[in-house]
């Protein structure tokens, strides 16, 4: 079957779309991110505040030092405009 026989089922963890982000504190719609959910890569560091997708509180999460070119693992519903880092891209 070859090397790449199951190619189709390992993608699906890949991204297929990314968007740049400007921080703001409205959630993501469907619109901007599908499913309102997205991970994020930052292109120039600094402090992300955000929501996560899995928290009901809206509670706001700070990444703090984040490296240029660092792409979180984390799904965030919301990049808050306290983040000082820049060039965010959101991915998905």
């Amino acid at each position: 079957m070859g090397r790449y026989f199951n190619l189709e089922q390992e993608t699906k963890a890949i991204s297929r779309d990314a968007k740049a982000v400007t921080p703001s504190n409205t959630d993501f719609t469907e619109t901007f991110v599908p499913r309102g959910e997205a991970a994020l890569y930052v292109g120039t560091g600094g402090n992300v505040s955000v929501r996560m997708a899995g928290d009901d509180s809206d509670a706001t999460v700070v990444f703090n030092n984040v490296a240029d070119g660092s792409f979180l693992p984390i799904v965030v519903k919301a990049v808050l405009t306290a983040t000082t880092a820049s060039n965010i891209l959101a991915i998905n």
